[in-house]
């Protein structure tokens, strides 16, 4: 709720709202593009987001706002990241004890029998679809059977963006579906309508766009050249080498989706992940354990909290059998902090208002008004680098002008989602979009062509509005 605050800053002229916007684009553009991310070090996008801060700040000075508002504002932002970032911590964990536990191993031992090259790709959209819908969590769905596919799929010689792309494209399907998740409660909260009216009427344009996508992958499927599956007998014996691999190890795995289908809060499930699977490790994996340290609760700690590595004598699978632990998730954290900082301090100097509202007065159109959401959406997860305040600002922005036009309210709940919630995974300093490039081991650049169901779905909104397909009115209700 703290987030539906939107700050109208009568002084700040459209110019002023953009300055920030410009540079940062510029930094980031010349960042990415000519310095291979590295232009102020390591953390170089980090800083690039605290500088477009800086300049808004100053914008915001020049304009009257005061230190106060900028700090609050700020500080919203950063509180409304933080179960997010304990979450992040705790998938580094689980990435760790899975691994050296043996769950991780299993799962792809398992998963190169049953997963044939020929429809893994597919398959992988349907399987995260599901997971999805079950949990109401793309980030769950990511962090579980998405570490395994990405794995399985390696193994088999899928390249990984392939395999990030098809595992988002299915969990974000799902999470959008889902009357568990808090995007597809949020959506139709701020345009006025109800829950299962939202997601029957989005179903209508992400059902196509999920059915093109399957279609996508089992093209390209057909067409790939995969060199692991003539290796798959050499990396089982491999793995049933190193490690112990049974059955009993599904049972971590299980327990956490179990714990999350019961509504148990996300912190706790994969909580529970990680000491169940601290446990199994010394059941199962004593000899792994013993390889890596002296001791076998050393390993484990380490395994928790920093870089686990345990060699094979396949390279695939060294690649596949290691972690950073709680340390590997810090570059994701610090990202998204600094994104939190520059959307607070935009959202506190009244430039987002002012942006969304320009888009507004060129909004004359049933289709314009579409379009000027859709663009709002995409600006906000760029700029304000979170998918929640991309539905809340646009929704309480628009809602009027589309009851204005004779619009139900549906309307913008679909288009909120069909733009805001899918789109946040493809903008790499946004918290979606670090999040599953850090827990799948997949770049946003690697999966960005591959994420199709993310990228086709506002352009299916814009075809329908269009073409006038399916647009609900107020006196048909």
């Amino acid at each position: 709720m703290e987030l539906e605050t939107i700050i109208k800053n009568k002084k700040i002229n459209l110019w002023e709202a953009l300055i920030p916007v410009i540079i940062l684009i510029l930094m980031l553009a010349y960042n990415i593009f000519f310095a291979d991310g590295e232009w102020i070090g390591e953390y170089s996008n980090q800083y690039i987001l605290l500088i477009g801060g800086g300049v808004a700040a100053i914008v915001g000075f020049y304009n009257k706002v005061s230190i106060n508002l900028m700090i609050t504002d700020i500080w919203l932002n950063l509180k409304s990241v933080f179960i997010p970032i304990m979450i992040l911590f705790l998938v580094g964990a689980l990435a760790g004890t899975w691994l050296v536990s043996g769950v991780i191993p299993a799962m792809v031992y398992y998963g190169l029998q049953v997963l044939n090259p020929t429809i893994f790709l597919p398959a992988s959209i349907v399987i995260a679809a599901i997971i999805s819908i079950a949990t109401g969590s793309s980030w769950t769905t990511s962090a579980t059977v998405g570490i395994a596919l990405v794995g399985i799929g390696s193994a088999l010689g899928i390249p990984s963006g392939m395999i990030a792309g098809a595992v988002i494209s299915g969990a974000y399907f799902g999470d959008k579906m889902s009357p568990l998740s808090d995007t597809t409660n949020l959506a139709p909260a701020m345009a006025g309508t109800d829950l299962f009216t939202h997601i029957r009427y989005m179903s209508i344009t992400t059902v196509p766009t999920i059915i093109i996508t399957i279609i996508v992958f089992s093209i390209i499927s057909l067409n790939i050249d995969t060199t692991g599956a003539s290796d798959v007998s050499d990396l089982l014996f491999t793995i049933s080498n190193t490690f112990n691999i049974t059955p009993y190890l599904f049972v971590v795995p299980a327990v956490v989706i179990g714990l999350i289908l019961i509504k148990t809060k996300p912190l706790i499930a994969l909580g529970t992940g990680v000491v169940i699977a601290a446990v199994f490790a010394f059941i199962f994996q004593p000899e792994v354990l013993n390889s890596l340290s002296t001791s076998k609760l050393t390993t484990l700690i380490y395994s928790i909290f920093t870089d686990t590595q345990i060699t094979t004598d396949n390279e695939k699978l060294n690649e596949l059998f290691s972690s950073g632990g709680m340390k590997g998730m810090l570059w994701t954290i610090f990202l998204i902090a600094c994104a939190m900082v520059f959307g607070g301090l935009m959202e506190a100097i009244g430039a987002l208002a002012k942006i969304t509202e320009e888009l507004l007065k060129i909004a004359s159109t049933v289709f314009g008004l579409f379009a000027s959401t859709v663009v709002s959406c995409l600006g906000l997860n760029v700029l304000a680098s979170d998918q929640y305040l991309a539905i809340v600002i646009p929704g309480k922005m628009f809602k009027q002008a589309f009851h204005d036009k004779g619009l139900a309210p549906e309307n913008l709940s679909r288009t909120l989602e069909d733009s805001g919630t899918v789109t946040s995974v493809l903008i790499p300093w946004n918290t979606c979009g670090a999040y599953q490039s850090t827990v799948l081991g997949v770049s946003v650049a690697d999966y960005f062509i591959y994420a199709v169901f993310n990228y086709l779905s506002p352009f299916m909104t814009l075809f329908f509005a269009a073409f006038n397909i399916k647009i609900r009115q107020l006196s048909n209700k």
